[in-house]
């Protein structure tokens, strides 16, 4: 195989102009701004570059940790009870595009132990659903997903283990402000778990505040028997999820409200751009500041060369003998 050529970073033409007008002069000043414009304007574009990439690597983690743990789109009923979410979980799922859809039960509570105690957002959803966001079961450090449906248990992120002092195998208590109605009124409801698996995604609001149950148990817990609280649809191209709304909507049924995980996450993203937005703008003055350096150093380089008498005549350019 023959071998291929490669291409050098500057051709001998770039080469001969660099060092034409970087060497040494008459005025050695005019070099030396041309250099240190040369320099300023290296290091404002390797700035620029570090920026960016460091800026888009952390949007692209922030949004795969975002993504890989929360739907694209949030499909919920508008007055009335998700008692059919089986069935519209069928219909969506047959959406060209759409990768998931999990029905979930979900619900803020209090989580105890003998140590300590903390509030919590619990979802309730199926072990098979579970099993596929893989930022949760890939990353399981204690305990197992193994008969996740079978018996009620809870799964926590690590840093909520540490802070309650527990691990798989331990109980801790829920405890829910919507118990049971009673004479004396609202009863809060408390019922203890066994911690079946610890997680850790990576990211301090997931590992701290996000817990798992099976979807039975959650229903039972949250007092909706038969029922869901949303549908989490995940597509194969989140940036694309304007497209999936009319098809979502025409599969799900027009009493259903949507919501796009940009909407969700709108603070993060919000904040993200306007960094992105500033850092751009700071670097690019850097950028130029040192190309106006160069520009001037050029326009006294060529002045300079114009002033300079011509070789074999007496003459200096722009003054006139007398006859």
């Amino acid at each position: 195989m023959a071998a291929v050529a490669t291409t050098k970073p500057f051709a001998p033409f770039e080469w001969a102009m660099a060092k034409r007008y970087l060497s040494g002069h008459k005025n050695g000043f005019v070099s030396v701004i041309a250099i240190l414009a040369f320099i300023g304007i290296t290091l404002g574009v390797m700035a620029l570059i570090v920026v960016m990439s460091v800026l888009n690597g952390f949007h692209t983690t922030l949004t795969s940790k975002i993504l890989g743990l929360n739907g694209h789109m949030i499909v919920r009923p508008l007055g009335r009870d998700f008692t059919d979410y089986l069935e519209v979980t069928q219909r969506v799922k047959q959406v060209p595009g759409v990768r998931l859809a999990i029905p979930m039960v979900e619900g803020q509570v209090l989580v105890s132990s003998p140590s300590a105690a903390n509030g919590i957002y619990v979802r309730g959803m199926r072990e098979d659903d579970l099993r596929s966001l893989k930022e949760v079961s890939s990353k399981i450090v204690y305990g197992s997903l193994d008969g996740f449906d079978e018996r009620p248990g809870i799964v926590i992120g690590i840093r909520l283990a540490n802070a309650l002092n527990v691990t798989a195998g331990d109980t801790v208590s829920l405890i829910s402000p919507r118990g049971v109605s009673t004479p004396f009124g609202m009863k809060p409801r408390i019922k203890p778990y066994r911690v079946k698996a610890v997680f850790e995604i990576g990211m301090v609001t997931y590992d701290t505040t996000i817990a798992f149950m099976p979807l039975t148990e959650a229903q039972k817990f949250f007092n909706v028997r038969n029922a869901a609280h949303v549908l989490e649809v995940m597509v194969d191209n989140p940036d694309n999820i304007d497209d999936f709304r009319g098809p979502l909507t025409q599969a799900a049924g027009n009493d259903m409200a949507m919501t796009d995980w940009r909407k969700r996450n709108s603070d993060f993203y919000d904040a993200l751009a306007a960094e992105s937005v500033m850092f751009f703008i700071i670097v690019s003055l850097a950028m130029l500041l040192a190309s106006l350096n160069i520009v001037s150093s050029m326009v006294m380089l060529v002045k300079e060369n114009g002033m300079e008498p011509r070789s074999g005549s007496g003459r200096t350019p722009g003054l006139v003998h007398p006859l």
